[in-house]
């Protein structure tokens, strides 16, 4: 009885931290989107781990954080930053509850993108380790996208091809 018991508290535990975990996750996130809308460049990238990498919609965007400072820091120098709302998220823990991957979609002034990425705990915060955001494609408009997109990424294939 006292084993039954023992184990209940232990699985009762460890679902309120993953779930106090998931809600400390939705925060940091929620908190990262809200940064770059009001245009916070501390408080946004803060939010990353040091050794964080952040992968673009373009095909040449693949930045260490440091470098995605450089990148964005005239973005928010002029107030001309970006605005992603989640609209749907799912959060993921691997069996230590300390790495955690999620997916979302995002309401952005591309309208549907989709974001992905790893987070990691430490100490008590969750921070950024990776994050991949992608512009979502209706699948009847694939076509039209790649003749758009072909230009541009032709030679960019023929450049990756000969490293």
């Amino acid at each position: 009885m006292k084993k039954s018991i023992l184990l209940l508290l232990f699985v009762t535990f460890f679902a309120n931290a993953q779930t106090s975990d998931k809600e400390k996750i939705n925060q940091t996130l929620d908190t990262w989107h809200k940064a770059a809308a009001d245009v916070k460049f501390d408080a946004y990238f803060d939010l990353m781990a040091d050794d964080a990498i952040f992968i673009g919609t373009d095909a040449t965007e693949n930045w260490t954080k440091k470098n995605f400072k450089i990148w964005a820091k005239p973005f928010f120098d002029k107030g001309k930053t970006w605005n992603f709302t989640a609209l749907e998220r799912n959060i993921f823990f691997d069996k230590t509850g300390t790495i955690a991957w999620f997916d979302e979609l995002l309401n952005t002034q591309m309208k549907i993108c989709r974001g992905s990425g790893v987070l990691v705990k430490i100490g008590n915060e969750w921070k950024i380790q990776h994050y991949v955001l992608s512009m979502t494609i209706p699948n009847d408009e694939v076509d039209a996208v790649t003749k758009a997109k072909a230009p541009i990424e032709d030679v960019l294939i023929a450049k990756l091809k000969k490293k």
